[in-house]
């Protein structure tokens, strides 16, 4: 047994996190419209594609009229037609979480990312709670005010896709991830909003050192209000999982309980993404393609279960028709960073994790094999 800091293993797992995000936002892109895009109907979908069990990117359409409902990024998102990654928001906050821990170390502060903000992304290329903060910057307002001041979106998955750089720069030190992603949170979000993205890093954060995906989802939990309805829901998937009920029955009744909250809010999507990730249970392909296949925010559900998924199995163990596609390049609407390597965000993650880990003050005690 080696720390987590020494093990060679770790610069592995961090780009198996980077690669697990992009190829899970990548199958989920075309789908990506929640109230259109049920789960039946992407089911229909692969059915009528012959495409169930889904082990691949999806297909396409198999009809004129399919075509027509799908995300117009489908032409560069499916089977055979992915040259390197499409650019997405998903995709976008790691990259712009990166520049943000390279420009400002750790102790960074919500007003920074604010700033980075405004200097390196595009407002259109923002949305909901993200575009609320953005204009609310823009107009002089300074946190929290930036979340709360005309801003409907504060409770929506906005500020849990921005957390990923959280866990994969503090490995196996979840409550240290959490307080980051909260820092970051802030900015835009409140309440189960802020929860969304604490338990997020702390998730992939404890990937890194737990024996199973259940570990990681229990340890997870407590870095967030016990009485949450993020985290009562949370706990209803586990224990729904527990009691041996087939996943579709699961995410039914969650579907029912969560009923009235929105396609893009943080609490059924965690729902969506909790079922993934446990009845995938550790496999790569299986968790993407369920998680996808739960419907609602799918590329944004697809992205944190292939990062999870990702930083468990590591790059090398990621099958080939994800990650070979990818051809190790980004788009990305980040200031100065279109076209760059996957590979090299992932060095430069790495090095910022092995500095956390380190550092003076680190509450890494996680260890791997």
């Amino acid at each position: 047994m080696t720390a987590v800091g020494t093990e060679p293993g770790l610069a592995d797992r961090i780009l198996g996190g980077w690669l697990g995000r992009i190829a899970g936002n990548m199958l989920g892109k075309p789908v990506e419209q929640g109230e259109v895009w049920t789960r039946e109907r992407i089911d229909r979908y692969l059915r009528r594609a012959d495409a169930l069990p889904l082990t691949d990117y999806l297909p396409e359409p198999p009809s004129e009229s399919d075509s027509l409902d799908l995300r117009p990024e489908w032409r560069v998102c499916v089977r055979g037609r992915i040259h390197g990654s499409c650019r997405d928001d998903d995709i976008d906050y790691a990259i712009l979480g990166l520049d943000l821990l390279e420009t400002y170390g750790f102790a960074f502060s919500t007003e920074q990312v604010g700033d980075l903000w405004l200097l390196r992304l595009p407002y259109l290329q923002t949305f909901t709670a993200e575009r609320a903060a953005y204009r609310n910057l823009a107009n002089g307002l300074r946190p929290p005010l930036t979340a709360t001041y005309d801003n409907p979106y504060q409770e929506w998955i906005g500020a849990l896709i921005r957390a990923d750089i959280h866990g994969w720069t503090c490995p196996g030190a979840p409550r240290r991830a959490a307080s980051l992603a909260r820092r970051d949170a802030v900015l835009s979000h409140t309440g189960n909003g802020v929860y969304g993205a604490m338990w997020a890093a702390a998730l992939i954060s404890a990937a890194f050192t737990a024996p199973t995906v259940r570990h990681a989802l229990d340890e997870a939990l407590t870095v967030i209000p016990a009485s949450s309805r993020l985290a009562r829901t949370i706990r209803r998937v586990t224990s729904l999982h527990d009691t041996g009920l087939a996943w579709e029955d699961t995410l039914t009744t969650l579907a029912r309980e969560t009923a009235g909250l929105g396609w893009i809010h943080t609490v059924p999507n965690a729902a969506v993404l909790t079922a993934g990730l446990l009845y995938g249970d550790g496999d790569f392909t299986r968790t993407i393609a369920l998680t996808v296949r739960g419907g609602l925010d799918t590329d944004s559900n697809g992205a944190t279960a292939g990062s999870v998924a990702g930083v468990l199995c590591g790059a090398s163990a990621i099958p080939g028709q994800w990650k070979d596609p990818l051809q190790d390049t980004v788009r990305s609407a980040v200031f100065g960073f279109d076209g760059v390597r996957i590979s090299e965000l992932a060095e430069r993650t790495a090095r910022l994790a092995q500095a956390e880990v380190r550092g003076p003050g680190t509450d890494v005690v996680g260890r791997m094999e």
